[in-house]
């Protein structure tokens, strides 16, 4: 599978939320199935209004500075969907920039959220992966042991 891949942040800034996404934005900038990175801003916010921009335009060295800059450098938000309305304008925006790979970092709700995701895409026949990235600080995510 090719095509580009979206990253974003939700919930409450930790300590980690930037390093994350410096990694995944990093590695993914890397992918030869990637062909381009986009970032959302103010998470699933701005999935819905179509606020998408170039990661890939922004200098390796600024990406790489997202591990020691605090707060949430693409913007967050604590939304969560309940209308399928707003999974059809989702997939409509995966569409329209061809994303075949979504990051999702953010705590539980943010985790819920991607598989949510996830599973509408494969209900609409919609091929992508779907990556729910913690950024959790204090072990609170479901099913976290260590």
């Amino acid at each position: 599978m090719t095509g580009n891949c979206l990253v974003a942040q939700s919930g409450g800034p930790t300590a980690v939320i930037n390093a994350a996404a410096c990694g995944v934005i990093q590695a993914a900038l890397r992918q030869t199935a990637i062909k381009a990175v986009y970032g959302a801003h103010n998470g699933i916010l701005g999935m819905l209004n179509g606020r998408l921009f170039d990661l890939g335009r922004e200098d390796s060295a600024t990406i790489a500075g997202l591990r020691h800059t605090p707060s949430s450098a693409l913007g967050t938000c604590r939304y969560k969907i309940e209308a399928a309305a707003e999974y059809d304008a989702i997939l409509r925006t995966f569409h329209k920039h061809d994303i075949r790979f979504f990051v999702y970092i953010g705590g539980n709700d943010s985790q819920d959220t991607a598989d949510k995701i996830h599973r509408y895409a494969l209900e609409a026949g919609y091929a992508m992966r779907v990556v729910g990235v913690p950024k959790t600080v204090d072990n609170d995510l479901c099913a976290t042991d260590h």
